[in-house]
């Protein structure tokens, strides 16, 4: 439980406090704002929920992560020192505060995946130090005003998938070098990748509430870590491996329309996040089609009502199971059972994000069932992942006792097989999530 941070909270000298992926649950402390000594703050991939406290008081604060969360609050004042804050993949709602023009030693901001709303502060995009501003997946409104001055040090933008109305800043056109994401909005602008501008007007989707408040809209698929992981448990293959095509890497995902082939118009816009996935993993973009979505009947066929003889294995990922679509392939689908409330849209995106994620050693995603909830439904029982088949199994399995791998090939694929991984910065998606 999140309270039993009371001890650590205590200590009058603590700098660092970094409990990452720890499945803390229960609502924010706010006792937390009295540790005037702390420099970094994360407690990401957690269950924390609650309203934050404003954090102005921690004038030492350089880092921030609370992201992958529950929390469901209005965004807090921040200290005016803040260097990067990422407060992605929650439910926070409200206007970006106007005190956020005042973090002149800001740099990386993520608040994508979030409720947020009204218009994007112009100070925002304008700060001095900001180098990584990512908006994309929210609610935001209204119109970029035209004369908006960007930040010199200004790299990467993304107010995707949005409310957006207008045209784009001068800034915005003529950024050079700059990487600019503003796909799924209402724009004046590559229209093909906008939506009509009715859309953006009509009032947002509410929430469904029960008790007090609950999370309604969470961005992830699970906490980053279980469907990554689930991803390699299955997909690091050792011999005879079969591969998926690949596609061409994208050093510079710039807003054309010749890069962006998702049938959804949104997953793209997911890829470019340059703190979970790097330029280099930006694989098998152009042309893939979308995740393909199966029905539960089908899955259930495919796996004679998902018996016993076709588990694979039974882990804290879920169950996976061997199955035969009726047209022959062989497929692995793990049923991933749901613990939060998530909502559809973002369940789709994070899919499609999933299959068009290309490796020689992982395997591939074909396509997903979300079982529970429809279009405008919160409640997800369960996700089954369907992957491609591959017979040799993984490298856990090649170094276990039974399989009795020699040392040569386990040697083979230490000396070779990470570095490649790491190249294409697919350690990095993994190692975070």
């Amino acid at each position: 439980m999140i309270q039993s941070l009371i001890g650590l909270i205590s200590l009058s000298n603590l700098t660092i406090l970094s409990l990452r992926n720890n499945q803390l649950k229960g609502p924010f402390p706010s006792s937390i704002q009295r540790v005037a000594s702390l420099t970094d703050l994360i407690l990401s991939g957690n269950d924390i929920s609650g309203k934050l406290p404003n954090l102005d008081r921690l004038s030492k604060l350089n880092m921030l992560d609370l992201s992958e969360n529950s929390l469901d609050s209005d965004l807090p004042s921040m200290p005016k020192g803040l260097v990067m804050a990422f407060l992605s993949n929650n439910s926070l709602s409200g206007e970006i505060p106007r005190q956020y023009s005042q973090l002149s030693q800001l740099q990386h901001f993520d608040l994508s995946f979030n409720e947020l709303s009204g218009k994007i502060p112009a100070s925002l995009l304008s700060l001095p130090s900001i180098t990584y501003l990512n908006l994309a997946s929210n609610m935001l409104s209204g119109s970029l005003p035209d004369y908006l001055t960007c930040g010199s040090k200004l790299q990467f933008v993304d107010v995707s998938n949005n409310r957006l109305t207008g045209g784009l800043p001068y800034c915005f056109t003529k950024s050079g070098n700059r990487v600019v994401k503003f796909g799924g909005n209402c724009l004046s602008v590559d229209l093909h990748h906008q939506h009509a501008e009715s859309s953006c007007m009509d009032a947002p989707v509410k929430r469904k509430h029960s008790g007090s408040r609950n999370t309604g809209v969470l961005a992830g698929v699970l906490a980053g870590i279980s469907v990554i992981i689930a991803l390699l448990s299955f997909g690091l293959v050792m011999v005879h491996r079969r591969y998926c095509s690949r596609g061409t890497p994208e050093q510079h995902l710039l807003p054309k329309a010749e890069q962006d082939k998702s049938v959804t118009g949104f997953s793209e816009e997911i890829l470019s996040s340059a703190r979970f996935v790097s330029e280099a993993a930006k694989l098998g973009i152009q042309g893939l089609p979308a995740c393909r979505s199966f029905t539960l009947e089908e899955l259930k066929e495919a796996t004679d009502n998902f018996n016993n003889s076709t588990i694979l294995g039974d882990g804290s990922y879920g169950k996976l199971y061997k199955g035969i679509l009726e047209n022959g392939t062989r497929v692995a689908i793990r049923c991933v059972p749901s613990s939060k409330k998530y909502s559809m849209r973002n369940l789709k995106l994070r899919m499609d994000l999933l299959a068009k994620l290309r490796h020689p050693h992982l395997v591939c995603l074909l396509g997903h069932c979300i079982d529970g909830g429809g279009q405008d439904d919160y409640r997800v029982k369960n996700i089954f992942l369907v992957y491609e088949y591959v017979s040799n199994g993984n490298f856990r399995a090649h170094l276990s006792e039974e399989a009795r791998l020699s040392w040569h090939p386990i040697l083979t694929f230490i000396a070779n097989h990470p570095p490649k991984l790491q190249e294409s910065g697919l350690l990095q998606f993994i190692c975070y999530d």
